[in-house]
């Protein structure tokens, strides 16, 4: 009975210890598959989405497709796996990963050989990473030797290559590894080295670049020529080992050099105006920080024009054009294109580095400048009222309290000639007349709304000011028919993926009518040629305009200098002052500098551009010319005499020296007590005959008028008929 109980005992203890090991081995089996069907199915829990969204290169170019600038994080031209040519992935293959078509994300056999080592050593000595798992570390994980972290690279990548295609993959791996001296996959890589886009890529460079990925820096064929080498003919001969060249191929690469052809970019000061100003426009009118820009690996075509943005920079660095009582003195240009408005260069300062202050878009006080746009072609639009030949007054009065600069007043002017000698008193009582409110419905239709409410606004003494492109875009209307047009230095915007995302257009919208866009374009050649803007050389045409202003707290001495003008191909505006407005720092000179830095300019690209430039403006087929000026001469040795015959039998003869112009007309006046009578006139000739003389009053004088402005010239000497 006892020994039953025993053997009872013993069967159920056995019993009791097969069922523990297998509620132990199920445990440990189902822990397993869990921990397989983590790796299998838990790289969700590592990758990110979006990590497959690499950072790329955005360039900057001109539309002939000239790289004028780049921004990026990472250095990455990315590219298609169609673009890749055989040799370059079987080179990546062939030494990074000679199972790669085989396995599914991690190779079995490399574990067990880097464990085995790994084991042998008691640390983590060895790798067994296939190119996918390479690609999920780069992405996804931080490059450390941990257990940890190895199982969540084999989790990634199995999650790749259960969702992509091998092409897919190695897609990404080609465009995600590192090469050293900041190069990012094998675009930016071949173009560096090599200078040379991806798919134009040697057997031998294909090597080299596939040898770089172990140890970028250390085999970096610039720093380590000798270790490159050698490094690219250990992949030849990889390659012959996995079959992809054969022995005679591999000998004869193997004899090459590194052939590099090393990408040298030189620094471009001259073109950091420009793309700070592409960089704004990109994030104000398409929503496209800097941050994302530099990630976005867009393609942006710009309209700048390299020779003019270089001349610009070079004059813009010579001090002669730049007068000051001390360093430091500051300038801005800026032209556009006529009839498109895209802005072809831009110069921020005259030392500008990218994230400095950029003059172009700082606002200033106009000066003279601003009468054109706020004053004179404002009122022309008033045809009925005010013509190039209206009369002015040009005159002090406590009315308006305002001086002509050259302390010089003729009573009266013509329009025409208050602008080209820049008369202040004449654009103050003309903004009077037609209405402040008036002047800023214009201005703001011209892209510079302003709160100032005075006569000031006639002289450009504005609360805020206005900036250099303001004042560029303002005058296009007078060089494009009376239209102003959206100024732009974005052309397009091509993304990541080769779309076009935006593709500017002109915009245009009318402003002023043609015919006074035309007549402010004579006014203003007149300007250049015998006004205010005669300073400097310039052969050929241009009309523009004039401007400075008075230094607050220093008498006598310019705060800023400006000039703004056209040809028939551009549109330009030329600002220079200092930064800091006191007593230290003031101009010694005026708007005769930017005048002559402006014809410089242009004197220098017409010389590079062949003499491409117009020599004169062509008038617009709609419009009316405006006719030149009469100058009122002073009518001198008249005399008279009688002479027998004609119509009356006895006449009088009045002779007289004028002008060579034939348009003046000459009034002949009788004197008489009380009020003299004009007797009559005659156009473009110096004699007259009276008829009846022998029975008239025979003091007689004579006066130059002029039929555009209807003005009186004086009075010549009187002369008396006398036996």
């Amino acid at each position: 009975m006892r020994r039953k109980v025993k053997e009872d005992k013993k069967r159920f203890t056995f019993r009791k210890k097969v069922k523990l090991i297998l509620l132990v081995a199920i445990f440990l089996l189902l822990l397993g598959l869990i921990g397989f069907g983590t790796i299998i199915f838990g790289g969700k829990l590592v990758v990110d989405e979006e990590d497959l969204i690499m950072d790329a290169t955005t360039t900057i170019e001109t539309r002939d497709g000239e790289v004028i600038d780049t921004l990026y994080n990472e250095n990455r031209s990315l590219v298609s796996i169609e673009q890749v040519p055989v040799h370059l992935i079987n080179a990546f293959v062939a030494v990074e990963d000679r199972r790669f078509y085989d396995h599914e994300g991690v190779d079995i056999k490399s574990i067990m050989r880097a464990v085995y080592k790994d084991i042998i050593a008691m640390s983590k000595v060895e790798g067994a990473s296939t190119i996918t798992q390479q690609l999920a570390k780069n992405l996804f994980l931080y490059n450390d030797k941990t257990w940890t972290r190895k199982i969540k690279e084999a989790m990634a990548a199995i999650y790749l290559e259960r969702n992509l295609s091998k092409d897919e993959i190695l897609e990404l791996y080609m465009n995600e590894v590192y090469f050293g001296h900041g190069l990012y996959g094998v675009g930016a890589a071949s173009e560096f080295f090599f200078s040379k886009k991806v798919e134009d890529l040697t057997l031998t460079e294909s090597a080299m670049l596939a040898g770089l990925v172990k140890a970028p820096n250390g085999y970096s064929p610039i720093n380590h020529p000798d270790k490159a080498l050698e490094r690219r003919n250990i992949v030849l001969q990889t390659m012959e080992d996995a079959g992809y060249i054969q022995a005679e191929t591999k000998m004869n690469e193997q004899g090459k050099t590194l052939g590099l052809q090393v990408q040298k970019k030189e620094p471009t000061p001259w073109t950091d105006s420009y793309v700070d100003l592409v960089m704004k426009e990109a994030a104000d009118e398409h929503q496209l920080s800097v941050d994302a820009l530099k990630s976005g690996g867009y393609r942006i075509v710009v309209n700048m024009d390299k020779d003019i943005q270089k001349i610009a920079y070079e004059q813009y660095k010579k001090d002669e054009f730049f007068p000051g009582n001390t360093a430091g003195v500051e300038g801005a240009f800026v032209m556009l294109e006529e009839g498109t408005g895209k802005i072809v260069s831009a110069i921020g300062g005259r030392d500008y580095r990218l994230g400095n202050l950029n003059r172009v878009t700082v606002q200033r006080q106009p000066g003279s400048v601003f009468k054109p746009v706020a004053v004179y072609g404002p009122a022309m639009m008033q045809e009925d009222k005010y013509t190039p030949f209206t009369l002015l007054p040009d005159q002090q009065t406590a009315e308006y309290a305002v001086s002509n600069a050259d302390g010089v007043y003729a009573n009266t002017v013509t329009m025409y000639e208050a602008l080209i000698q820049s008369k202040n008193t004449s654009a103050v009582w003309l903004l009077d007349q037609i209405g402040i409110d008036y002047s800023k419905s214009y201005l703001e239709k011209l892209g510079m709304p302003i709160e100032d409410e005075g006569t000031a606004i006639a002289l450009g003494g504005l609360m805020h000011g206005v900036t250099p492109l303001q004042m560029a875009q303002s005058f296009q209307t007078f060089a494009d028919d009376g239209e102003i047009m959206n100024s732009t230095t974005i052309d397009q915007i091509i993304d990541r993926d080769g779309e076009v995302i935006f593709e500017a257009e002109v915009e245009s919208k009318q402003v002023f009518s043609p015919q006074v866009a035309w007549n402010m374009t004579e006014m203003l050649v007149d300007t250049v040629e015998i006004g205010t803007a005669t300073a400097g050389d310039y052969s050929k045409a241009l009309a523009g305009k004039t401007g400075s202003t008075q230094h607050p707290y220093v008498e006598g001495e310019t705060k800023d200098a400006w000039f703004v003008g056209y040809t028939p191909e551009y549109i330009m505006a030329s600002w220079m002052g200092y930064d800091k407005s006191d007593e230290g720092h003031y101009l010694t000179a005026g708007s005769a500098y930017p005048t002559r830095l402006a014809k410089s300019i242009l004197t220098e690209i017409d010389k590079q551009s062949g003499g491409t430039l117009s020599a004169e403006f062509t008038k617009p087929e709609n419009v009316e010319n405006l006719p030149e000026p009469i100058i009122l001469p002073v009518v001198t040795n008249l005399t008279a005499e009688y002479q027998f015959g004609g119509f009356s039998f006895v006449q009088g003869k009045l002779t007289w020296e004028g002008s060579d112009d034939d348009r003046v007309v000459y009034r002949i006046y009788q004197e008489n007590e009380g009020i003299d009578k004009r007797i009559g006139e005659v156009t473009g000739e110096t004699e007259y005959y009276i008829n009846n003389a022998i029975f008239r009053n025979n003091k007689y004088y004579v006066v130059a008028y002029d039929p555009l402005s209807k003005l009186e010239g004086g009075k010549s000497e009187t002369v008396e008929l006398d036996w």
